[in-house]
């Protein structure tokens, strides 16, 4: 008997490790990632991608990219499967891309665009920054961009007559390095980042202050190909976005990225942004 019940064990404990080694025999599932968060952070990523690699079942790499461009590029060419992208892009592409699921932040799917400047400035507002240098994330963050240039656009204004001269730092953490190390005057930031840094680089923002705050404005989304969303991959890190509260390694990722959590979303969650970019082309 006892060698019967041993013989058994072996073969579960065998099948046990097929079943596993077959989920994992997956193919790797690509997740792009923009800078809509601290994403030049490794231990960040990496416990992000150890968290969605668990709740999917199958290894998961993540490809990071300069700009935003490049990452929806890839999306729309099928070079990575999903990808954490911004309302902006997403918009410009609602045609072909769908929404995964949007992170919440302190309660809620929204963020705010921060105008910032140096700490000792004077500046009241987006007005008294005229003639200044200013930095911009990237031309397709609705933060680190849209926002002011809409601003502007409202203000019958035009971001490279108003502004001396400005740039694109490529990251919303360079933005407010740029501005706290005098390298500009003013900058736009995300608002979720420029919250997380005064949690973690308190000295970093101690060195800056908030101008301005947009309107609350849907949360940068976790996007796929519509043609994919009703995929078995897409729809595993849809659970496993979902489900990252649920674990130990799940709530220590979402600590480390500052986040709730991620939900379900619908358009209608980034109306905002979408006036903003009629109000671009007008």
């Amino acid at each position: 008997m006892a060698c019967l019940i041993g013989r058994r064990d072996l073969v579960g404990a065998g099948l046990a490790a097929l079943v596993a080694g077959r989920a994992w025999a997956q193919p790797v599932f690509r997740l792009g990632l923009t800078p809509v968060f601290l994403d030049n952070d490794a231990a960040v990523i990496d416990g992000l991608r150890r968290a969605l690699s668990r709740g999917m079942g199958r290894e998961i790499e993540l490809v990071q990219r300069r700009t935003y461009q490049d990452i929806t590029g890839l999306l729309l060419e099928r070079g990575v499967d999903a990808a954490w992208l911004c309302g902006y892009p997403y918009l410009q592409h609602a045609d072909l891309l769908g929404l995964v699921a949007v992170p919440v932040w302190r309660g809620a799917p929204s963020y705010q665009s921060y105008l910032i400047a140096a700490a000792a400035d004077p500046a009241g507002t987006l007005t008294d920054l005229r003639g200044g240098t200013h930095a911009f994330s990237d031309p397709d963050s609705n933060s680190g961009y849209l926002v002011t240039a809409t601003d502007l656009r409202r203000m019958g204004e035009r971001a490279d007559t108003f502004f001396s001269r400005s740039i694109f730092t490529f990251g919303h953490r360079n933005v407010v390095r740029a501005v706290a190390d005098g390298l500009v005057r003013s900058g736009s930031v995300d608002g979720y980042v420029w919250e997380a840094l005064a949690a973690i680089e308190p000295d970093l923002t101690a060195r800056t202050r908030i101008v301005g705050r947009s309107e609350w404005l849907g949360f940068p989304p976790v996007c796929a190909r519509r043609d994919m969303l009703g995929s078995d991959p897409v729809q595993a890190l849809q659970r496993a976005l979902m489900d990252l509260p649920t674990t130990d390694e799940g709530r220590r990722a979402l600590a480390a990225l500052h986040l709730d959590g991620f939900q379900q979303a619908t358009p209608d969650l980034f109306d905002g942004i979408a006036d903003r970019m009629r109000d671009l082309e007008t």
